[in-house]
């Protein structure tokens, strides 16, 4: 995956002038693009949207300033107001400014990722194959947030009266069992802010679904379940990045698209800590 990577940040820089496909890029590579823009995220802290983005303002502010016609550069960006948000956000002065005054410019420099030894402590996973099933339960949107609790998350949660945590727990009948919390229709560069449907239900494999409760049907597939206890949310947050940044580099599987699911299996009175199991969509690499 590093190598994928780095071959990437080489290919990018070649289309900083057009419109880039990825799986272009990435064809033949043997990884995907959903997986691979997960992977820059955990690893760069930033969407690789926003990577071409800020590399292709760095290049811009380099022409700008060699008196390259300023109309020419905001063609590439769709107008000069969109070139212009775009520039005063990476380097905190419009364009017009920069031209006179020669500055400021804040450069994003080509990222190079290298290995570095982690991994010491094994990671607790399992694969499992699962028929379609369905999900049900108490679905909103609510904003990606990658550390600490979710206040929109949880304020959705205590929404719901204690009798309908009791019923939902009754319709349940399937892996994962117990209740859930779903995330689904997340952008793929995980980007924090970026809205997510959060649904609070249990797994259904057979039975009537009240018409009430929101459903979300998922397909046949494989999943790989990652359990962790701890500090929660940290612990299961940690887990989280760590798949992104030893687990799936190490194994043969590929993140697929679909609901990641987490099941609180045991937990303290407070749910100041809990153990958890994070269900993953997987395919075979």
């Amino acid at each position: 995956m590093i190598g994928i990577l780095n071959r990437l940040m080489e290919q990018i820089e070649h289309h900083l002038d057009a419109e880039i496909d990825f799986g272009q890029l990435l064809d033949g590579s043997g990884t995907t693009v959903y997986l691979v823009r997960r992977m820059f995220s955990s690893l760069a802290g930033m969407p690789l949207s926003e990577y071409v983005r800020r590399r292709r303002i760095t290049m811009a502010a380099a022409d700008l300033l060699e008196s390259q016609d300023l109309l020419g550069l905001a063609v590439r960006y769709g107008s000069a107001e969109a070139f212009g948000r775009a520039f005063r956000a990476v380097h905190g002065a419009g364009p017009g400014d920069v031209r006179r005054e020669g500055g400021p410019l804040r450069s994003q420099p080509i990222l190079r990722f290298s290995l570095t030894v982690e991994g010491s402590v094994p990671m607790d996973a399992r694969i499992v194959e699962r028929p379609e099933f369905k999900l049900v339960g108490h679905a909103a949107r609510v904003p990606l947030i990658h550390e600490g609790v979710n206040p929109q998350i949880q304020a959705h949660i205590t929404s719901l009266p204690l009798a309908e945590h009791a019923r939902l727990k009754e319709l349940g009948n399937t892996e994962p069992a117990g209740l859930l919390q779903v995330s689904a229709e997340v952008d793929a560069d995980y980007r924090e802010g970026s809205e997510l449907t959060y649904l609070h239900g249990v797994a259904m494999l057979d039975g009537p679904e009240p018409e009430d409760l929101d459903t979300i049907t998922v397909p046949a597939g494989t999943w790989a379940v990652f359990r962790t206890s701890g500090p929660y949310p940290a612990a299961l947050q940690k887990v989280w990045a760590s798949t992104a940044t030893q687990w799936f580099p190490s194994n043969p599987w590929l993140l697929r698209e679909g609901p990641s699911m987490v099941a609180v299996l045991e937990r303290s009175e407070d749910f100041s800590t809990a153990t958890c199991e994070l269900w993953l969509p997987v395919e075979r690499g």
